[in-house]
């Protein structure tokens, strides 16, 4: 599949909210401005915030708007250079190192020159998105690195700082053009100072209640109006009680999906009970919803909703 022809960068935060914005991705002022900063700047974007907000979203909205290879990283724990920046093709290497030796003529300086040659180079994500070309640098997303130990987090220290990368056999290989770098974190553990200094940073809060519901008319189309009314307040609401997780901006999506493709054009306490788990993920957090929680929301939602028209 053919790249898309890459676009120029925004010249303003309002350049950049437009971007967004029709790549379907509602955002507010604030993060369009520290945005368009990290562009400008070419400075690492560090997203931090409560897991659902859509953090990600941002790195894939972003490559597909400036049409722009978007390269990911999931971290893990236990997450290593070898999976995250670079290794070497020990198989093949060892086929190179056969094949001269059955010729007889085996010069070890040459022959290590040969192995360790771009030809056996595995480019992982991170040297991935050192190697593209003016113009053309991709979106290097690496996505909750909260999961990684702080001996991971040193490491990104020289790539986020110089956009380099040294490889002992080859020697330091740098960015023609800086990439575009977002890093997300859900903040299950504390990020170090020094990686922070290296970024611009943003709080992806969750959206009040009218953002909210733009952005499930602009994911969820077809949904009743009614009914996205209802599930964004019933959703704003059970964000406020002292849940194990809260739901997020994406299951706001999915439950406004769901319940369109179950034909509903308004919320009921039948329907909550019934949909609850597209929402809430924990056996806890459902069986304070369906003891009278739940009940008591929908009703404050409809009492506003009558109120105001």
């Amino acid at each position: 599949m053919s790249q898309p022809k890459s676009q120029a960068l925004p010249q303003s935060i309002d350049d950049t909210l437009a971007l967004l914005q029709g790549a379907d991705y509602v955002a507010d002022r604030a993060l369009a401005t520290v945005l368009f900063l990290s562009l400008r700047m070419e400075r690492p974007l560090f997203l931090e915030g409560e897991a659902g907000v859509g953090k990600t979203e941002i790195a894939k909205v972003l490559a597909s708007a400036l049409g722009r290879r978007l390269i990911r990283l999931q971290c893990y724990e236990g997450l290593d250079v070898a999976s995250a920046v670079y290794e070497w093709n020990y198989a093949a290497q060892m086929i190179e190192i056969r094949m001269e030796e059955a010729t007889g003529h085996v010069d070890r300086n040459v022959m290590e020159k040969n192995v360790f040659s771009e030809k056996y180079l595995i480019r992982r994500p991170i040297l991935d998105a050192l190697s593209g070309k003016d113009g053309k640098a991709p979106v290097l997303l690496i996505d909750e690195l909260d999961r990684t130990d702080e001996a991971f987090e040193a490491f990104l220290l020289e790539i986020l700082s110089d956009f380099q990368v040294t490889v002992p056999e080859l020697g330091t290989i740098r960015a023609e053009e800086a990439p575009i770098v977002i890093i997300t974190s859900n903040r299950t553990r504390e990020i170090h100072d020094a990686l922070k200094r290296r970024c611009l940073y943003h709080w992806v809060d969750y959206p009040d209640a009218v953002r909210e519901l733009e952005i499930v008319t602009r994911k969820v189309p077809e949904a009743n109006k009614r009914l996205s009314q209802e599930v964004v307040g019933f959703i704003q609401r059970l964000r406020q009680v002292d849940l194990f997780k809260a739901p997020g901006v994406a299951e706001t999506i999915d439950w406004a999906s769901a319940l369109t493709e179950l034909d509903k054009i308004a919320l009921d306490p039948e329907t909550v009970s019934d949909t609850i788990g597209v929402l809430l993920k924990y056996q806890d957090d459902i069986a304070r919803i369906e003891q009278g929680e739940g009940r008591r929301l929908l009703d404050e939602v409809r009492a506003e909703l009558s109120d105001a028209g």
